[in-house]
């Protein structure tokens, strides 16, 4: 009787819980710092936003980065910090790329036929309540092609009102 209570009121408790969306994370810049030995250590940084309405707590970030399907790139951090509702924060992570896994992604993409490049960069914020967020975004990066030169933006003058 009294595990049948203690579970109702766990149930009650987890859905008074509001229901949070993913933060949304993208890649803001990434600044070089050192080579150690085959590793190439640089510093992330991470624009987060925030889509909900209360603050997001985070106690430690987790991030893996993946050029067209296959990881670079991976860091962690002990960071503590706090996204503000409907807000965004800059967090620096540092970050390291095998020079081997990148080496051979560089060869993937020259050797290819000069499209886009999709990018992934996926994680986890962690929380000591919640356990931790986690996120996921992707997309495409233009990559230049070697040898072909990219035509200049067409310039085109404003229309003259007659009157």
């Amino acid at each position: 009787m009294l595990a049948s209570a203690a579970l109702a009121l766990l149930l009650a408790a987890c859905a008074m819980l509001p229901h949070l969306d993913p933060p949304r994370v993208t890649l803001a810049g990434i600044d070089s710092v050192a080579f150690e030995g085959m590793e190439l250590r640089m510093v992330a940084r991470l624009r987060v936003q925030n889509p909900n309405g209360i603050d997001l707590d985070y106690d430690g970030i987790d991030v893996r980065l993946s050029l067209q399907g296959k990881g670079v790139a991976h860091g962690v951090s002990n960071e503590r910090g706090t996204v503000p509702r409907y807000g965004e924060a800059l967090i620096a992570l540092p970050v390291t790329i095998s020079l081997i896994d990148l080496g051979r992604q560089a060869f993937g993409i020259l050797g290819g036929a000069g499209g886009p490049v999709q990018y992934a960069i996926e994680g986890k914020l962690g929380s000591p309540l919640l356990g931790g967020t986690r996120f996921h975004s992707q997309g495409q990066l233009a990559w230049p092609v070697p040898g072909l030169a990219a035509e200049p933006p067409e310039v085109r003058e404003p229309e003259r009102n007659p009157l």
